[in-house]
This record gives C-alpha cells, structure tokens and sequence, in this order.
C-alpha cells in the first residue's frame, strides 16, 4: 500500500480552511495542521481550529505563537473598531481596516519552512478571490508568485529539485459553492467560527461584520441556516 503524501494545511478554524482540509483529506494527503495564535482579537478560532483538527482525525496540529499585535495595523490586531453592517457593495471596493499586513506571506512562510523538515511538496490553504473582503494577499497572482519564490528559496527547491505546489481549491468559488461543496464532503460547520469581533465569553459571532455577512450570504443562497447562528440564538455558542 503506498504511502499517503505530507502536506501542510493552514487551519484557522474557519469555513474555509476547514472545507480546504477537508479536500485535502479526501484527496488522499495526511494532514498536518498549522493554526497561528498571531495576537488576533480572540482565541475563539484556535479552539475551532482544535475542534476541527479533532473531527477531521489530524493527529499532528501545531498551534504557533507570533505578536503581529506588536506592529498593530489592523482591526484584528489592534484596538481599531471591527467595520460593521457593511453593503456587498462597499465589501467589494477597497481595502478594509481589518486586513492583517502580510498575514498570509508571514503564514506562508511558517508552512513552507515545515513543509520542508516535513519532506511535503504541497501546502493548502483556504483562500477564496469572490465572496471576500478584498484582501491583496488572497489573489491568483500572489499565489502563483509565492508559489514561484518558494521553489526559489529552499534548499528542497534547489537542490533537491523537488517543487512545492501551493493548492488553493477555493479560490474561484463563492461562498455559497464552498459551503456546498464541504457538505457534500461532510463538514460540520457547526464546529467553525468566522467572526471577527465575537463575544469573547461565549463565542456568539457578532453576525455584522464583513465575514459574518459573507457567511450567512453562502448559506442563504443554498436554502440553509448556519448551524452556528442557530446555535447562538439558543445561547448554546
């Protein structure tokens, strides 16, 4: 029986990383999880991340420490308000205050380092170019020159001539076909958290900001309720 190929998958404990997981597992990859504890508002995601490393059977998840809120910058790492009630409209325009600077080069990075030690040649992650914020570092283009410098910076690259692939499976979906496609696969979503500015006793997302919006969107153009905002309006999230 053949051996199942490393990869590293980037899980913030999310609707997205976890649905990337979870391809990554059904294509046959034995996951090892990398979450950052990165100084964001709340921990609420690194619990999910644990939630979901659990359920999808990863016995080998690093949870990181860096403080990103040494340099501040943004909503998520800082004490600047979370945006909220925004239209699709605005979403789709700009760069909102709650991007992270260089967040998914300085993730990116961590992986491509452990991939490495790990003799893996593929790395996943969650980003979506649709149904999103507008972040820069979540385009086609970043990825395929990311993906470019890594073959580039490391000594499996040059070497070893072994080339590292950047997967990124959402990343011309809309919400919506995400969600889809994770039931389709399994997930439990209840499990996740999106919320940038969820209460930070109970977990409750705040359903207003820009990733709330977008998630309820996904599910609503499907028919469906959240399972997580059906949990938090019986006070059981």
């Amino acid at each position: 029986m053949a051996l199942q190929p490393n990869a590293v998958v980037l899980l913030s404990g999310g609707l997205d990383s976890t649905t990337t997981a979870t391809i990554a597992r059904q294509q046959g990859f034995l996951l090892h999880a990398l979450t950052f504890r990165y100084g964001q508002r709340h921990e609420i995601e690194v619990a999910a991340a644990r939630r979901v490393a659990a359920a999808l059977g990863i016995a080998n998840h690093v949870v990181l420490d860096i403080d990103l809120r040494q340099f501040g910058g943004s909503a998520l790492t800082s004490d600047v308000e979370v945006p909220k009630g925004r239209s699709l409209d605005d979403m789709s325009h700009g760069i909102p205050v709650t991007y992270v600077p260089a967040r998914n080069t300085i993730f990116l990075s961590f992986a491509l380092a452990w991939a490495e030690v790990l003799g893996a040649n593929d790395i996943f992650l969650g980003v979506n170019a649709l149904d999103y914020s507008g972040y820069p570092d979540c385009r086609p283009e970043y990825i395929a020159a990311f993906q470019a410098m890594a073959n580039l910076a490391t000594k499996a690259g040059v070497e070893d001539r072994r080339q590292l692939t950047i997967h990124t499976p959402l990343i011309q979906l809309t919400k919506a076909e995400i969600i889809r496609r994770g039931l389709e696969l399994g997930v439990d979503y209840s499990l996740t958290t999106s919320c940038y500015d969820p209460d930070p006793a109970t977990g409750r997302p705040c359903g207003s900001c820009d990733s709330c919006l977008l998630r309820a969107k996904g599910f609503r153009e499907l028919g469906l309720v959240d399972p997580v905002a059906i949990y938090a309006s019986r006070g059981l999230k």
